[in-house]
């Protein structure tokens, strides 16, 4: 009898998707909301924080920086071991992490518990995020696979801007606490939906020579039907594949260029974000507009995010995905110059503020459904997680700008004006990394 050889990667991109891809796509897109929820959470409870615990805005820099720290170490820490353990454990035990400590961060009684606390839920951010984006993309057909993701990510601003919503309502009824634990409770309501329906990446099963019986039942429910005699492959060129997640390979003669270049644009897009989200509402609240209005004006950022990561995915898989995103950093720089002149009483401001979330978040998601592609499956969770690990410096250096620009006093004006440098920097990063030359046609295959 003739064997069956089945290229796993040509066979999904040649399928439209299935009702399993779709709740697929679903609990990624949940996850990555409870993510955005609990990352942006704590510049929109700051200046309650502040207030309650009467310290000032310096030294509330340092636990927004901790939950830096924790989101670069987990996305470090978690790419290797999820291309070595599978993206589905990894993922599963990263919710159990920042669900478990986002809660206990609610009873945190002073600013050196809450830095570590949010320091620890950091650890579990930073693996959800690149692991949700490597098993999604494992499982979307090429052709939509820019959009879906970027659909997925619009979980992040999604969630992001429910922190600000969220916390509007919450803070003066409840109080900051309460924020924090709806943070945790909410993804350990997620989490045994996760254990029972989420499956392991198929790439990764393949890759790691799984039995064929345990291919085939996840294939199946994707629509497949295969019979006993079946060899699975992946048709292309990687880098040790039977080891798999070696970080080494990343600065190795073939990806170099590449991942330098992936690494300075999430740097810069993460500086610019991180700035933005963390310190605008007490920039805002220091112009003399309530902490309610500062928070919603800010929340604007994230909802232009929701409508900018949807055009920028859709524009990807359509267009040169490189100069989608330059051009969309790009005009989140120009955005960000803006906002610098704008009263801070008028209603311009919110819309300028929509204006750089649209750019600047659909550039910076665009840049997360770009980089599973510029990977093999050996290494491309570990390719995707030090994108985010490295990238999250840039997070902990616009958290700690923020504090030393409002503590010299500097206007709005030239923050902003800050502000869009690194957004232009990114720009031109995305533009000098090289194509991918790992894939190989994809054999003749035998039925």
């Amino acid at each position: 009898m003739n064997v069956q050889t089945v290229d796993i990667k040509q066979w999904i991109d040649d399928r439209s998707m299935s009702r399993y891809q779709w709740l697929i796509l679903f609990l990624c897109f949940l996850i990555v909301t409870f993510d955005g929820f609990d990352a942006a959470i704590m510049g929109f409870i700051a200046p309650a924080v502040i207030q309650d615990w009467a310290i000032s805005r310096s030294a509330f820099g340092p636990i927004l920086a901790a939950a830096m720290v924790g989101l670069a170490a987990g996305a470090l820490l978690s790419g290797p071991y999820s291309d070595r353990l599978g993206r589905r454990r990894v993922l599963l035990w990263s919710v159990a992490c920042f669900a478990m400590f986002s809660v206990l961060c609610a009873f945190a009684r002073s600013p050196v518990e809450l830095a570590v606390l949010r320091f620890l839920t950091g650890l579990g951010l930073g693996a959800a995020m690149p692991n949700s984006t490597t098993l999604l993309s494992e499982y979307i057909p090429k052709r939509h696979r820019s959009f879906l993701i970027t659909l997925m990510f619009m979980g992040f601003s999604l969630g992001s801007a429910m922190g600000g919503f969220v916390s509007a309502w919450m803070i003066p009824h409840l109080g900051w606490h309460a924020v924090l634990l709806l943070g945790g409770v909410l993804p350990l309501l997620l989490l045994p939906v996760l254990y029972f329906l989420l499956p392991e990446s198929v790439d990764f099963m393949v890759n790691k020579q799984y039995p064929p019986n345990r291919i085939i039942a996840v294939l199946k429910r994707l629509g497949g039907t295969f019979n006993d005699n079946v060899r699975f492959i992946l048709a292309e060129v990687s880098p040790d594949q039977a080891a798999g997640g070696r970080v080494r390979h990343l600065l190795g003669a073939e990806y170099r260029w590449r991942t330098l270049s992936l690494w300075t644009t999430y740097f810069m897009g993460l500086l610019v974000i991180y700035l933005l989200t963390g310190w605008m509402p007490t920039l805002i609240k220091d112009a003399g507009v309530s902490l309610e209005r500062a928070a919603m004006v800010t929340a604007m950022f994230q909802l232009g995010g929701l409508v900018g990561v949807l055009l920028v995915g859709y524009a990807m898989d359509r267009m040169n995905a490189k100069v989608v995103i330059a051009a969309a950093y790009l005009g989140g720089a120009l955005c960000v110059f803006t906002i610098g002149l704008v009263d801070i009483g008028t209603g311009l401001l919110g819309v300028m503020i929509f204006a750089a979330g649209f750019c600047i978040n659909g550039g910076q998601t665009g840049l997360n459904a770009f980089a599973p592609s510029q990977y093999p499956t050996a290494i491309r969770a570990t390719g995707v997680s030090w994108m985010l690990g490295i990238g999250r410096f840039g997070g902990i250096l616009g958290s700690m700008m923020g504090g030393v620009l409002l503590s010299f006093g500097q206007p709005m004006s030239v923050i902003f004006a800050v502000l869009g440098v690194p957004a232009i920097l990114a720009a031109i990063a995305i533009l000098a990394s090289p194509r991918p030359r790992f894939e190989r046609p994809a054999p003749e295959l035998s039925h």
